[in-house]
């Protein structure tokens, strides 16, 4: 008998339908001879309804309590899950992300977990049940308090459940039919991949990809958990993310030259103007966003000014980071040394991803040709071994991820990218 985790995102139980769905769904893995613990994310948007009531009531709500009340909507989907899969007959139940062991640190609202020890799990299982966990939660090591994990966390504790119970395969059930070349949303022609590796997966997550979010996909990796993309809509086979290729049918599937295109219009950008072209002051002002816990991403300096002896430096960071950090840097305005902060949050980036680029020469000038050719313009650039990223603005993105992704030939024939749900989450 071998044990899956499943994880079921708010779209695929927006509803009463939809909940009864996916609980057929995972009796039919039971009945299949499986052990199944299924994750769930709270119902369609409660999740952002229950932040808008927070901010109703409190413009700055705590963070522990906003924990307490965001949490309840993973708690609603769970035990209504159960309710309908105890209605087909078979033996459910659910539990809360403490209940489950999914033990985190204390950071609220984006916590990260530690630890799962899922005692409680393993007894349900044993006795025969299907166990319900709520996702996107977990308890405190130090305080015992409520933590949420932040967005995508549900896809976390799916991944981090499959870890501790020793499970075959993680299989992600969301509103589109597995990982696509790129968005299905902005790219109608875009293909289903289906198999893509953990690395290829990660460059994609962490450039905006919303299928799988980075950290699920960094803990998949970690404890070499497969993870199966798939929609809880069709019964189509999805996307297969490893670090090995896998076999379907009696063919290999090979890794891509390019595995696809990114997009991300949440992010900001920062230009630190007047910075002494001298050594510690990058660190400087790196150590001062880091000091008030916010996550960089590209990062450029300009040559300095032979005249002055001063240079910029510009940054991108989440927009919901971007007050926090202007303060922390005007904060420290003296001491740095700097001239003066531009604030730029109109920007979009689009990055290329592909294990192939390291071995096949062109894709970078292919790359910037396709972009020119669209008009678009480039404001910053960074590399990995596998990616190139771009920042333009915003609203060139559309037409800037449409243009490189039918210049690397990655068009479908037909229309085959269906966003079920309407999120394509």
């Amino acid at each position: 008998m071998g044990l899956v985790v499943q994880k079921y995102g708010g779209s695929s139980v927006a509803d009463a339908e939809g909940i009864k769905r996916v609980a057929k769904r995972i009796v039919e893995a039971k009945k299949n001879g499986n052990q199944v613990v299924a994750v769930v994310s709270a119902m369609g948007d409660t999740t952002d309804e229950l932040i808008d009531l927070a901010e109703q009531v409190s413009p700055m709500p705590a963070g522990r309590e906003l924990d307490m009340l965001l949490t309840a909507g993973e708690r609603i989907s769970m035990a209504l899950l159960a309710m309908a899969i105890k209605n087909l007959g078979h033996e459910a139940q659910s539990f809360t992300g403490s209940q489950a062991g999914v033990i985190t640190d204390s950071v609220h609202n984006k916590a990260r977990i530690i630890d799962v020890t899922p005692g409680r799990i393993r007894t349900a299982l044993d006795e025969g049940n299907i166990a319900i966990v709520a996702g996107f939660q977990g308890v405190s090591q130090d305080t015992k308090d409520i933590t949420t994990l932040g967005r995508g966390g549900s896809d976390t504790t799916a991944v981090a459940l499959a870890a501790a119970l020793d499970a075959e395969v993680c299989e992600i059930y969301t509103d589109v039919d597995g990982v696509f070349t790129a968005d299905p949303r902005v790219v109608k022609k875009a293909r289903k991949i289906d198999w893509i590796s953990f690395e290829d997966m990660l460059e994609l997550a962490s450039s905006g990809s919303k299928v799988l979010l980075h950290r699920c996909v960094e803990y998949a990796r970690r404890y070499n958990i497969p993870i199966h993309v798939r929609s809880s809509f069709s019964s189509l086979p999805g996307t297969w993310v490893s670090s090995e290729p896998i076999e379907q049918g009696d063919k290999q599937v090979e890794q891509a030259i390019i595995s696809g295109v990114a997009h991300d219009t949440s992010e900001a950008k920062i230009t630190v103007v007047g910075v002494p072209d001298k050594p510690g002051e990058a660190a400087s002002i790196f150590r001062t966003i880091a000091d008030a816990e916010i996550n960089i991403d590209m990062v450029v300096q300009n040559v300095s000014a032979a005249s002055t002896g001063l240079t910029d430096i510009s940054f991108t960071l989440p927009k919901t980071d971007g007050r926090k950090a202007i303060d922390a840097l005007e904060k420290n305005k003296d001491r740095i040394g700097f001239d003066s902060l531009r604030y730029d949050d109109q920007i979009g980036k689009i990055s290329l991803v592909g294990a192939g680029m390291k071995t096949n020469p062109g894709v970078t000038a292919d790359f910037f040709t396709a972009l020119s050719e669209a008009g678009v313009n480039i404001e910053l650039i960074s590399t990995s071994e596998i990616r190139i990223s771009v920042v333009t603005r915003a609203d060139d993105v559309p037409e800037a991820v449409r243009a490189v992704h039918t210049a690397f030939g990655l068009d479908s024939e037909t229309d085959e990218a269906v966003v079920y749900g309407g999120t394509g989450r």
